[in-house]
């Protein structure tokens, strides 16, 4: 399909809640962006991507189209959707799994795409379980690695020891923080804190000097930029990315309330408006874009279904990066070395590993 020299990412357009129109339109931003180094394959009804793809002007020659028939809404069970090979999903993930593309995105029902491409990508080697990691702005305006935020419901301390893993190769990376700081969500920041999952993980990840783990963390630290990657299961994970996406309504609705209150709030608001939306900016999901499942043998981007064309920019970027810095072989490296909790690895964050031999 594409010069192997170049650049393959597969969008998924089709079964989004905001349409196929803005997912077209991010994919053209990003094409735009990214140059003939990188190919967008949008996927999905050629006759659909086609209509869309008329209402824009001098496209870039990157832009390519990949015929889906069927296509997942956003009220399909996962597991029927996972069992069909006519969607627009299943065609974009096949084409990675053949190696057409480099990476897949998709702003579509959530379980589907994760189901599929657990299903048909596999696991790296040596991962338990896949997980969601999603980008939390901070203080430091660098952003904290939080995972998992879905993938897993119920999880084991090696889990949450491998999530650790993964979130500070991703930190390092694509983020350039040296040796990222590891919190363990729980109840209290003592030790003794927290139920039989939490105790069992720190007495893990304390055990092993490679990992930069500074100990249990709360849910205010995740802003505050007490860590560079925080560790969770993704019952909690999920709880917590769900009310961090509503930060952003409940800033805009209050400061719009305060704003009509009276004219001096008003003309208050005229001088603040930079900041205002800068703060605003901050907590809006499109600048983060998509969230990488981390642990399968490819690169998937799950994205919100109500995504804007600037999500959908900012989620393929994500995978370029991904690809870029190769993290998934990274990970693979770390945990082929034995970096699996029972025993302790030294390893530094640009993919080279050693075995710590004095244990």
């Amino acid at each position: 399909m594409t010069d192997k020299k170049q650049l393959a990412l597969a969008l998924d357009v089709m079964g989004t809640d905001s349409g196929p129109g803005l997912i077209v339109s991010g994919g053209i931003e990003a094409a735009r962006e990214f140059g003939l180094a990188c190919k967008i394959i949008l996927v999905g009804r050629s006759d659909v991507i086609s209509a869309e793809l008329k209402k824009h002007r001098d496209l870039p020659g990157n832009i390519d189209i990949h015929h889906a028939d069927g296509e997942v809404s956003m009220t399909d069970s996962p597991s029927e959707a996972v069992r069909r090979r006519d969607t627009s999903i299943a065609e974009a993930v096949r084409l990675h799994k053949l190696r057409e593309v480099d990476a897949v995105i998709s702003p579509g029902n959530t379980g589907a795409v994760m189901g599929t491409a657990m299903l048909n990508l596999g696991r790296l080697r040596e991962v338990k379980r896949p997980a969601i990691a999603s980008f939390f702005p901070t203080l430091e305006r660098r952003p904290a690695v939080v995972l998992d935020v879905g993938a897993n419901s119920d999880c084991k301390p090696l889990n949450l020891y491998q999530f650790g893993i993964m979130g500070s190769i991703v930190s390092s990376h694509m983020f350039g923080i040296n040796r990222p700081r590891i919190g363990l969500m729980s109840i209290g920041e003592e030790r003794s804190k927290g139920n039989d999952l939490i105790l069992e993980t720190h007495a893990l990840l304390e055990k092993n000097q490679a990992l930069n783990f500074i100990g249990n963390i709360e849910g205010r630290d995740i802003l505050m930029a007490k860590a560079d990657v925080v560790i969770t299961d993704g019952f909690v994970g999920n709880v917590v990315l769900k009310f961090a996406e509503s930060v952003e309504g409940f800033l805009t609705n209050s400061i719009r309330r305060q704003i009509t209150s009276n004219i001096f709030s008003r003309f208050g608001a005229i001088l603040m408006y930079p900041f205002l939306r800068r703060l605003r900016n901050t907590f809006d999901y499109t600048e983060v874009g998509g969230a990488p499942l981390l642990g399968i043998n490819g690169i998937c981007i799950i994205c919100h279904g109500g995504s804007s064309s600037k999500a959908i920019h900012k989620a393929l970027s994500v995978a370029r990066e991904m690809v870029t810095h190769q993290v998934n072989e990274k990970i693979e490296a770390v945990l082929m070395a034995g970096h699996n909790g029972d025993s302790p690895v030294d390893f530094k964050m640009n993919g080279t590993v050693q075995r710590d031999t004095n244990n």
